[in-house]
């Protein structure tokens, strides 16, 4: 029988998703006998567009992550009171997983970076690799009457045979073993100016994604972005805008049907640009180091990792801070040109992580 492995994948936002299945999807290359699934909360489209032919799709709860109302905007006390609810089953969660583990027959978990699904390889005597930059006891642990649940969680990523960590990374304390690995980002395999073409963009412009990920961003106003100037424009959904505004002057439309038309990734739309526009976040930094784009970023609220990521982020990329009040109000010029205009990091980063995770997996798998 070939070998199977789970991916159990947080639910939070679009990151987690978005390097596990790079990784999946380079071991898919490597070992196409063995069987994979997918265990994640994700809309299905995110699994459905992304994942290589092979991959299965296994919707189910894993985690619950951080409750947002936005990308920039974290309900601290509603994160905890779902957490907590999620802990309080914690038992039928379990008994469920473990059972649907034995149920395909999983050779091998990862885990990026649910405790349940390490938990239920244990129970279900499966090893386990957790994957990842943060785990979730650390982002606990940091918010008030959060500590019993980062214990608990803790407890649980000590069960893990192995930590694959990727940069601009914390906590993992409980994991016994520990490896380092390099980024996992997806890489643009297009040129810059065929990109520019195909999406019917300005090839001598400079060019301005706006990308905040699975929760989005709305209320950018439209008539001071439309008018940064003829050298400027601003990729953006239309839905980001003032409410009755539409795309006009400096602003340009995401286009995701011409997008999905040229078969484009979203990789080479951050390639093909100057300048992404977003909160940090690992995925958004990560495409950014692997398709040498300069980010403008924002606070994204009392978010722990959010200090980590910024503290890192003068060593990996080109990158400028914008508040709040600027960014609401189209106020971007003099943050596009810092960015653009900051010191390199010095030396260049790897972006193989996807080849290296598959690897390590390949031969657990094979073990």
């Amino acid at each position: 029988m070939p070998a199977t492995l789970v991916a159990y994948v947080s639910g939070h936002g679009f990151g987690h998703i978005s390097r596990s299945l790079t990784v999946l999807n380079h071991l898919r290359k490597t070992t196409p006998d063995a069987r994979m699934f997918v265990r994640t909360s994700v809309a299905p489209w995110m699994v459905e567009r992304t994942a290589a032919p092979g991959i299965t799709l296994a919707p189910g709860p894993c985690d619950t992550g951080a409750v947002q109302r936005d990308s920039l905007h974290l309900d601290v006390a509603h994160t905890l009171r779902q957490a907590d609810a999620f802990m309080s089953d914690w038992p039928a969660h379990l008994s469920r997983e473990t059972q649907w583990l034995r149920e395909v027959n999983a050779s091998l978990v990862v885990a990026d970076i649910p405790p349940l699904g390490i938990a239920a390889a244990a129970a279900a005597g499966v090893p386990a690799v957790a994957f990842g930059n943060f785990t979730w006891d650390w982002i606990y642990r940091h918010w008030p009457g959060g500590a019993s649940l980062a214990d608990r969680l803790g407890a649980v990523y000590a069960d893990a045979t192995l930590a694959l960590r990727l940069p601009l990374y914390a906590g993992f304390e409980t994991i016994p073993t520990v490896v380092d690995v390099p980024f996992v980002a997806r890489v643009s395999q297009r040129h810059p100016d065929e990109v520019r073409r195909l999406m019917g963009w300005p090839r001598e412009a400079r060019l301005v994604l706006v990308s905040f990920g699975g929760f989005g961003q709305k209320g950018f106003d439209a008539r001071t972005l439309s008018s940064l100037g003829p050298g400027v424009r601003i990729i953006l959904p239309f839905d980001a805008l003032t409410p009755g505004a539409v795309a006009g002057g400096s602003l340009l439309p995401l286009d995701e049907a011409v997008m999905s038309a040229q078969g484009l990734r979203y990789e080479d739309l951050v390639r093909a640009v100057d300048v992404v526009v977003s909160k940090p976040g690992y995925g958004i930094i990560a495409e950014c180091v692997a398709n040498d784009t300069a980010l403008v970023y924002t606070s994204r609220g009392d978010f722990p990792e959010y200090d980590v990521l910024v503290e890192a982020m003068p060593g990996v990329i080109r990158s400028a801070f914008i508040t709040h009040d600027d960014l609401f109000a189209g106020v971007w010029q003099a943050a596009i040109t810092e960015a653009l205009t900051a010191d390199g990091p010095c030396g260049a980063h790897r972006v193989d992580g996807a080849r290296v995770v598959a690897e390590i997996l390949a031969e657990r798998l094979e073990a």
